[in-house]
This record gives structure tokens, C-alpha cells and sequence, in this order.
């Protein structure tokens, strides 16, 4: 975050430097010098601001590569934390970032199907969350297909739910993933999938799945939260 968004969701919150300054537990020359980029934002004053301007935290750095079975127990928590109703039973972790949420999944090799299945609803519930620093990332690890995917699953989520603000964002993101759509064929994080098994998909996947060179089944109308929407064949 650069100290020209920090001034910018202040002034957004409608919050003078004083108040917000006693807010986020700093002085007020000190904000003061974080909003002209007199100092660095550091990524604790980053999440406190967001939490207080009622923003999307941003990716604040290129996350450090996880380790696959950290990243397997996080995720359910984290997708708890968000509000996902599939965990609703499990002890909520910190309050993530849903951008870094997105990330972690789209590049796990061994994704579970059912933290897959609450990628869209994290998309289509956050859409203010930081995409350039999503898409970017996501491309650095040649997962723009599998984000591609997602996003356009929560676009259609999001258009049965009449949710204008995060129909018009997905497309648009949509739309960017296009551009850097890689001929390869990926799963969703099943690498060791039987080639059997792949041929079948190849036949009978969805026309989403088929646009974003994806192996898989999954359609928005069948995820479990997604009640009365419909989606092409």
C-alpha cells in the first residue's frame, strides 16, 4: 500500500489524520509522513487502514513460497474466517486476505475439491480484493488458466445473484486472463489425476472448463451454495 492509498481511503472513510491517527494507534505527524511517502508503509499499518477505510487489503509483497501441508490446514480456516459457510464448524484463523487466500489455492498442486469449491464465493464476495496483484502472481506460477476458471464461475454466480459490483469486476478480469491464456492443459490441483479419467473430461467437461483448458466436472450450478443458479451445459 503507498501512502497515496493510504490518504485515499481515509478521505474515502470520511476521517480526519487526527481521528484516523488515533484509530490505528499512531501519531498523527507520524501518518502524516506515511501519507506523503515520507516513510514506508509497513504491511501491519496496511491491514489496520484496510480494516479501518473498509478496504481490500492489498498483496503487500510476493508471498513466500508455502509449504503444501501448511497451506492444506490453512486453508479451510482461513475459508472459515471469510464467512464460507462450507466451515462454518471450524475454528476461524486471523482475518486473511482473501486475495492471498485466492493465491494459495489456484497454486496448490494438491487442492482439496471442497476448498475449491468456495473459490468462486470468495471472488464474487470480495471483489474490491487486490486482482493485479492476484493475476500477477498467478501468472508467475502459470495458474491463469485455473484462476481464469474460478473467476468465471463466480462471474456467474455473481450474475444469478444480481450482484452488479462483482459481475462487472470479474468480467473484466476475465477478459485480462484471456490474454495470457496458456494452451496447456491443468487440473485443479489434481496432477496425479488417471490419464482415463482425463480423456473422459476432455469429452464431458463444461463448456467453462473446456474455455480455460481445465480438466474438471465442477459447473456453477452444482456447487452447494449455489442454490437456483444455472450455468451452460
Amino acid at each position: 500500500m503507498t501512502g497515496h492509498q493510504l490518504k485515499a481511503g481515509r478521505l474515502k472513510a470520511g476521517l480526519t489524520q487526527v481521528s484516523a491517527a488515533a484509530k490505528l494507534g499512531l501519531s498523527q505527524a507520524y501518518l502524516s509522513l506515511l501519507e506523503s511517502g515520507a516513510r514506508r508503509v509497513t504491511a501491519g499499518v496496511a491491514h489496520a487502514a484496510a480494516n479501518l477505510y473498509d478496504l481490500e487489503p492489498p498483496l503487500l509483497a510476493t508471498p513466500e513460497p508455502p509449504r503444501l501441508r501448511d497451506v492444506q490446514r490453512r486453508l479451510p480456516h482461513q475459508l472459515a474466517a471469510l464467512g464460507y459457510p462450507g466451515y462454518s464448524h471450524l475454528r476461524k484463523s486471523p482475518p486473511p486476505n482473501p486475495a492471498l487466500v485466492a493465491l494459495e489455492a489456484v497454486t496448490d498442486r494438491n487442492l482439496d475439491g471442497r476448498v475449491a469449491e468456495a473459490l468462486p464465493w470468495v471472488l464474487e464476495r470480495h471483489p474490491r480484493l487486490d486482482w493485479k496483484g492476484l493475476v500477477s502472481y498467478a501468472k508467475l506460477q502459470n495458474a491463469q488458466n485455473r484462476l481464469g476458471f474460478f473467476v468465471t464461475l463466480a462471474r456467474e454466480l455473481a450474475e444469478a445473484r444480481s450482484n452488479a459490483e462483482a459481475s462487472a469486476k470479474l468480467k473484466d478480469v476475465e477478459k485480462e486472463l484471456e490474454l495470457s491464456k496458456l494452451a496447456a492443459e491443468t487440473t485443479l490441483g489434481r496432477d496425479s489425476m488417471p490419464e482415463s479419467e482425463k480423456e473422459w473430461l476432455r469429452k464431458h467437461r463444461p463448456q467453462q472448463a473446456e474455455r480455460w483448458n481445465v480438466l474438471t466436472g465442477m459447473r456453477t450450478r452444482d456447487l452447494p451454495y449455489a442454490s437456483g443458479t444455472g450455468d451452460a451445459p
